[in-house]
């Protein structure tokens, strides 16, 4: 338990204090903000944990609780071993990595710790895997949906890889930024979905539309009759004429005459949805890193001391950090830093009493 430096200013914070030391958290700020993103990451996995049965929850029959379309598209072949794969991946990993940064645990239960990171990392690796199986065909397949996941699932794994790299060199304060960037970008899929139901309502009835095949239509709609009534250029799709028809579908959530209009304003939201949360994660993660740099000096201090302990050369600087492949100043533990000021000042202090 966190032994507080400071008297609480008042009774709620005496109050505060007894719910978030146990957990580890020194500073208020820090559980704040734990609990709004873990706990928003958290609440998401286990409301989606529903989605592990998937014929009877996630593509149920009639209304699946995917996206409009999304079965239609992932029901079958290699998108249908992606959707699997990632649903039975990214709901555990997602669900064990709230775990890795409650401090408690990280100070008290190191072997979980470790344990349990590996464990994330390897199926948050097959998760990204199934989702790049399925970039082709999710939320309609548009390029601007699939460079926005393909992007977000780059960084993710580059991020994890980086965190993983450090973490083996002993280099925690660097250890602790990645994995704080990998789980925030994949934290933005939380926030694509607020977004995602704000740009679907501005672009209902503005004159927006997607072209589709008569093929999703037809699922979407779930009636030839009605079909052809609402979407006339697919008649020749019925009758055979013209298997690779295609009509055009205005976007409109607000008052669809039909699920093929919902569907069209959400999957041409989604891409826009997706690259807008993915930027205010990436640059929400970079402000609460510089906003914390006496955090990062004290787990640099501590990768100093291990990598000395461990007899590795350049002790503080192992890792992969900016003064060892890019051209900050060389780094100096706290403690030397202290011991070279001191001695300039006791040279200053030697000076001036020869001088006077």
């Amino acid at each position: 338990m966190v032994q507080p430096a400071r008297p609480p200013a008042n009774a709620f914070v005496a109050l505060s204090r007894k719910i978030y030391n146990p957990l580890g958290f020194a500073k208020g700020y820090n559980f704040v903000l734990f609990f709004i993103f873990g706990g928003a990451l958290m609440g998401f996995t286990l409301a989606r944990l529903q989605y592990l049965n998937f014929y009877g929850i996630f593509c149920a029959e009639p209304e699946p609780a995917a996206g409009p379309a999304e079965c239609f598209y992932l029901a079958a072949g290699v998108e249908r071993f992606g959707i699997i794969l990632h649903l039975v991946t990214i709901l555990p990993a997602s669900f064990l990595a709230c775990f890795q940064f409650v401090p408690a645990i990280r100070h008290k239960l190191m072997l979980f710790h470790r344990i349990n990171g590996y464990l994330v990392i390897l199926l948050a690796l097959l998760a990204t895997i199934g989702a790049f199986m399925i970039t082709r065909r999710s939320q309609g397949g548009g390029v601007e949906t699939q460079t926005a996941l393909g992007l977000l699932g780059v960084m993710f794994l580059v991020s994890l890889a980086l965190a993983y790299v450090n973490v083996k060199r002993l280099q925690l304060e660097q250890h602790r930024a990645w994995m704080l960037r990998a789980w925030f970008y994949a934290g933005s899929i939380i926030t694509l979905r607020l977004i995602l139901i704000i740009c679907a309502t501005i672009i209902s009835n503005h004159g927006y539309y997607v072209v589709r095949g008569c093929d999703v239509l037809e699922y979407l709609i779930k009636d030839v009759n009605g079909t052809i009534e609402l979407y006339p250029a697919c008649e020749s799709y019925f009758s055979g004429a013209s298997p690779d028809q295609k009509a055009i579908v205005v976007a409109n959530i607000v008052d669809p005459s039909s699920g093929a209009e919902a569907a069209a304003a959400l999957e041409m939201s989604f891409g826009i949805a997706c690259w807008l949360a993915l930027a205010i994660h990436a640059i929400g993660v970079e402000v609460y890193l510089r906003l914390t740099p006496i955090e990062a000096e004290r787990l640099r201090n501590v990768s100093y001391k291990r990598q000395l302990e461990a007899g590795m050369r350049n002790p503080g600087r192992a890792g992969i950090t900016s003064d060892r492949i890019g051209d900050a100043p060389k780094w100096v533990p706290s403690d030397e830093l202290h011991n070279r000021c001191l001695c300039r000042w006791v040279k200053i202090g030697l000076f001036k009493s020869r001088i006077f």
